[in-house]
């Protein structure tokens, strides 16, 4: 059914804000679990999703009315172009960035007017499982419905945020989630507590589109055997996600079918199975009570129980090629800064 748009504007002697600023935190998946190929082109899942304080941070500045919205970023992670066209395509160009396509988005819907000098301040790895994209949109959502002077309920910015993308809903409420569907449907739980995180992003980039290929390929030829786990019940991965994560019975279906590829000559797969071995084999040695993939790649991701191990073990992994980042779970969303 078409969507009607909602109007909004300022409440008669009420000064909207001129500029906000917020926080967009990247995302873990603890658990995902990759159903079949829906008539739509989507997978279903059933997944844990959990906010880090790893973030982007946004800022809008209302410049006027009937404007165009012109975005700066700034890369705080170096980008080093490797001669491979697919993973130097991970640069988004401006007219495909979630930012300006949730601008355009809220403004469709809304009828909010006012000229945008945006300003995205870039930490989250891309190309990494990590959701930064998606996280940004969604806090373009949440902080333009500031900007419009009358919140909009929750429910049509989720309806805004699944068009933008699968994981983007999520992001609008953060903390730590059951999701299904397609990543829709969004359940909060309990969030972790008192445990770290350390982020390890290899040397290359994971595109999704080609990662679900990957999957759906691996499945058809049968060839996956073993590959494909027992499936664990929404009660069981809540119970579960408040225990020691040294207990954890969580999964990645990405993870088993990357590692399933024999390094063989020429064939990049295989070199990037031994890289996710290698990297989750550190991530225990180093003392991690649990260790995973995030989403379809790349990044990898270990658990520590106290912040004094976490920072030796963050010491020890930065010896390599690999991206480090030391970072904790999220209880809550942070509070957007406004100025009038």
């Amino acid at each position: 059914m078409e969507k009607k748009p909602v109007r909004v504007c300022a409440q008669a002697g009420v000064c909207p804000p001129r500029i906000c600023t917020i926080d967009a935190p990247c995302k873990i998946n603890l658990h995902l679990s990759i159903g079949e190929r829906r008539p739509d082109g989507f997978h279903s899942l059933e997944s844990i999703f959990a906010t880090l304080a790893l973030s982007d941070t946004l800022r809008f500045e209302c410049v006027g009315n009937g404007g165009e919205s012109v975005l700066s970023i700034n890369h705080e992670i170096s980008h080093e172009p490797s001669g491979d066209d697919e993973a130097d395509g991970q640069i988004i160009p401006q007219e495909e960035n979630l930012v300006l396509k949730a601008v355009s988005l809220f403004r469709e819907w809304t009828g909010f007017s006012s000229a945008l000098d945006i300003r995205l301040d870039k930490r989250i790895p891309v190309g990494a499982g990590l959701g930064g994209g998606s996280s940004d949109a969604a806090s373009t959502l949440l902080a333009l419905n500031l900007l419009a002077g009358q919140a909009l309920p929750m429910e049509k910015l989720s309806e805004m945020a699944a068009i933008l993308g699968s994981d983007v809903p999520f992001f609008l409420y953060q903390g730590a989630a059951f999701v299904s569907g397609r990543g829709e449907r969004v359940e909060p739980v309990r969030s972790p507590e008192g445990l770290w995180v350390i982020l390890v992003k290899p040397p290359f980039f994971s595109d999704t589109t080609c990662a679900y290929g990957l999957l759906d390929e691996v499945r058809e030829g049968r060839a996956a055997g073993n590959l494909l786990a027992d499936k664990l019940s929404k009660e069981t991965l809540v119970w579960a996600l408040e225990n020691d994560p040294g207990t954890w019975p969580f999964y990645n279906d990405f993870l088993p079918v990357f590692l399933s590829f024999a390094p063989l000559r020429n064939d990049r797969r295989g070199a990037n199975a031994g890289i996710y071995r290698a990297i989750l084999e550190d991530l225990r040695k180093a003392g991690a009570s649990f260790a995973g993939l995030s989403g379809a790649g790349s990044c990898c991701f270990g658990v520590f129980g106290t912040e004094e191990m976490a920072k030796i073990a963050e010491k020890e992994l930065s010896r390599g090629k690999n991206h480090i980042n030391l970072t904790f779970f999220l209880a809550q969303k942070a509070n957007a800064i406004l100025e009038y």
